[in-house]
């Protein structure tokens, strides 16, 4: 009986792990054929001007902004944190390109807040 327990709770968070990382499809490292722009990223509609009604996450350059796609608000930390997305504006490294008005990102890479070093 506790062998069954076992595995069913072993089985439920292994689904609950894969869950997780497939809402995440950004590549660990950028395409050194293809150019990194640094970009201002952050809550969509908390910060960006973005319209909706729950927080998501988006990136402006050349004066627009853009939802982002392969990555997600929460992938980042806590985006109600003091440095969190919805808190304030961060800067990124992406690669990707904007298709039908959202930005499809390949890569992602969120760089230390200001003040701050890792």
């Amino acid at each position: 009986m506790k062998s069954l327990l076992l595995l069913l709770l072993t089985s439920a968070a292994t689904v609950s792990a894969a869950q997780a990382q497939a809402t995440t499809t950004t590549a660990a490292a950028p395409d050194p054929q293809k150019d990194v722009r640094v970009v201002q990223a952050s809550c969509g509609q908390c910060q960006l001007g973005l319209p909706g009604k729950s927080c998501d996450l988006a990136v402006r350059f050349d004066g627009k902004a853009y939802f982002v796609d392969g990555t997600t608000i929460d992938s980042h930390g806590d985006a109600h944190a003091k440095d969190g997305f919805c808190q304030t504006i961060r800067r990124a490294e992406v690669q990707g390109k904007v298709v039908d008005n959202r930005f499809k990102a390949t890569y992602f890479k969120l760089l230390p807040a200001a003040g701050k070093s890792n």
